[in-house]
């Protein structure tokens, strides 16, 4: 028997070891990056010489966050949604790390509560709508690993009380900390600091934030020692007076790209300020914007500060540099934007961004060891999208996502669909059809994209009664499948719904299957798109097997649908058939339905394609042709052709429309 060298797979246990370095995020970075490639030409990169340039917005945290260790959150741990406070206060404490989506506006009470956040944490707004009003986010000592994004929080400001004396209502306070990230929050309003980063906290990242209508914005220190490393970078500071930001006893400050306008003026001569370098703290200041400040910054005689490529407008008062300070570069890559793109560039992607929001991203191997696992961690009933990073590697696993886990994207992140197999080698001899699948996706509205699934269960190695070994099996309505690849031998993509007259469909573009008998089956639905069917040789001179073997409900009009794809083989000249029809324990109620529109066919296909199966004739099944071509394309009497208006009305839009209207087709 003849396999393809597609079909062999190296059967090492385990995913390749792929750790959380900065080429798995660059890998990442098409899927996942905020900003679109125009946004990266009009804020080119700045400095000349640079060598290494970390990539623009990503879901990985950069900056000192990024070091000894790095900052990941609640990655690994399990999805939740919130709409409320109790819901929000349970899981930000719980021991468990947790990615913690807040959805909607949460209103704290009493007025100016603390939510206590613990270690392993991810708090992010789903879209640009989560809120937290009249609340603190608060971070005990000892808290590590904290990820707080996307988020608004307001409004816990107590009128009257403009230097913020009474009460300590900030929008996030912690103290004594280490590894957190602060990314993309709008903070307003607040009832003293905005953002208070207290007391020995270390490897912090601020990052593409809004602090506006506020006294002090934004402190740093309360302590003696020299500790804190922080980045602070594309901020924008408005309608703030002082602390944009107050940097007290830091060991190494960085402050790049952020933009300070539009400064309260009350007149005040000593605590108005942007950026102030305190006590003994290291800052260097690059790339950034100021417009309408007092004392755009300044440093202490005991502290350094380092200055240079920013950008000053309708300023006054202070421009303090002394000292060497620190290299940032000597820490971590980064990518500076000119000076005169800040505004522009903070205006527009500082603060809550839906795409950010809209969907989590579960990263495997990094953040979960396994496919299943990130499968584990979605929540039953998710409602909002989740994303799965998986990055290249052979996963020797089996993978379920259930029914009640919608809206998945499975999500190769390789360079070509070779670069991440999922792959498994059990036969239906040792668990029956359904067993034997290496993926199977019941869940509704499930896309994968740019992956490899295979069965490589070899049935020449073996006798067996069982030998039909999945690749794939679905049973969900809207599944499509983008530049994947499904390697097997009988039965290797089964697409089927979870019941006879319950329709599912599948969209399957740009892919490339292969197989011998049946290998393309089921009833769901299904169109294949633009796609490479490779019919795999058994070594026979007559009959090497079947493309199809549909069991589409007979109320259904619409089965399998092979359009504008291209059909190859190894098989002798006129020993493969089209496809049978599979009546599933007799079924008389599923009668095919299989039309090969518009594709290319080899010689190993029959003159007389379609065949009988168990006892049921070919003929009373719903299969055609339309169009096709090549060596395998004469037209007999045994091949049904299409009329022109049968075609008009079975087209992919005809096949997927269902009831709603979907169109995955329509998206390019």
């Amino acid at each position: 028997m003849t396999h393809f060298p597609s079909k062999r797979l190296p059967a090492a246990g385990g995913p390749v070891a792929v750790g959380r370095t900065l080429a798995t995020v660059v890998a990442l970075v098409a899927a996942l990056a905020l900003g679109a490639a125009g946004e990266a030409t009009a804020a080119a990169s700045a400095t000349k010489g640079t060598t290494t340039a970390a990539p623009r917005w990503t879901d990985r945290a950069h900056g000192f966050a990024s070091l000894a260790g790095g900052t990941s959150g609640g990655a690994g741990g399990k999805v939740v949604t919130v709409t409320d406070q109790a819901s929000l206060v349970k899981y930000a404490a719980a021991e468990e790390p947790y990615v913690i989506r807040v959805a909607g506006s949460i209103d704290v009470a009493p007025f100016g509560s603390d939510v206590v956040v613990t270690s392993n944490k991810t708090l992010i707004g789903v879209d640009d709508t989560g809120e937290i009003v009249h609340g603190e986010l608060h971070l005990n000592p000892g808290t590590s690993n904290v990820i707080i994004r996307n988020l608004t929080i307001r409004d816990s400001y107590v009128e009257g009380d403009w230097d913020g004396k009474t009460t300590d209502f900030d929008a996030i306070q912690m103290d004594t900390v280490d590894h957190v990230w602060i990314d993309h929050n709008r903070f307003t309003h607040m009832g003293d600091g905005l953002l208070d980063i207290r007391k020995d906290s270390q490897y912090i990242t601020v990052s593409s934030n809004q602090f506006t209508n506020h006294n002090k914005a934004f402190g740093i220190g309360w302590t003696p020692n020299v500790l804190t490393q922080i980045t602070i970078d594309h901020n924008w500071f408005t309608g703030t007076k002082q602390r944009n930001p107050s940097a007290d006893n830091c060991a190494y400050a960085h402050l790049y790209n952020n933009y300070v306008a539009a400064q309260v003026a009350d007149g005040d001569p000593v605590w108005t300020y942007g950026n102030w370098s305190r006590g003994r703290t290291r800052m260097v200041i690059e790339n950034s914007y100021y417009d309408g400040v007092q004392h755009p910054y300044q440093a202490d005689a005991t502290a350094e500060l380092v200055q240079r490529g920013s950008i000053l407008r309708n300023v006054s008062g202070r421009t303090d540099t002394w000292g060497t300070a620190f290299e940032p570069r000597d820490f971590y890559p980064y990518r500076l934007d000119p000076a005169a793109a800040v505004p522009a560039l903070v205006k527009r992607f500082s603060g809550p961004q839906q795409r950010i929001g809209a969907a989590v991203t579960l990263h495997v191997p990094a953040d979960y060891p396994t496919v299943q696992a990130a499968v584990d961690a979605v929540p039953a009933g998710n409602a909002g999208p989740v994303t799965i990073a998986v990055a290249p590697g052979t996963y020797r696993e089996k993978v379920f996502i259930p029914a009640g886990k919608a809206h998945i994207l499975l999500q190769g992140t390789g360079r070509n669909r070779s670069d991440t197999v999922i792959v498994h080698n059990t036969p239906a001899e040792y668990g029956g059809s359904t067993g034997s699948a290496t993926v199977r996706i019941a869940a509704n509205d499930v896309t994968a994209r740019n992956l490899t699934f295979s069965n490589d269960f070899d049935e020449a190695a073996v006798e067996l009664k069982g030998e039909q070994a999945l690749a794939m099996k679905t049973t969900g309505d809207r599944i499509v499948f983008e530049n994947t690849a499904f390697l097997g031998n009988q039965d290797t993509l089964m697409t089927d719904s979870p019941k006879l007259d319950l329709i599912s469909r599948v969209y399957v573009r740009d892919s490339y299957i292969e197989g011998d008998v049946d290998f393309i089956y089921g009833r769901a639905t299904t169109v294949i798109e633009r796609s490479v069917i490779r019919a795999l040789s058994r070594g026979s001179t007559t009959n090497n097997g079947y493309i199809t073997a549909a069991s589409t409900w007979t109320g259904n009009p619409y089965g399998f649908l092979i359009t504008r794809s291209k059909v190859v083989s190894d098989a002798p000249a006129g020993s493969f058939h089209l496809g049978r029809p599979w009546h599933p324990g007799g079924e008389p109620n599923a009668v095919a339905q299989v039309l090969f529109r518009e594709t290319e066919l080899p010689a190993a296909i029959k003159t007389s394609p379609w065949t009988d199966m168990s006892g049921f004739s070919w003929r009373d099944a719903r299969f055609a042709e339309y169009r096709t071509y090549g060596p395998g394309a004469e037209v007999t009497a045994d091949r049904p052709q299409s009329s022109d208006a049968d075609a008009a009305v079975h087209t992919v839009a005809d096949y997927l429309n269902g009831t709603d209207g979907w169109a995955p087709h329509a998206r390019r």
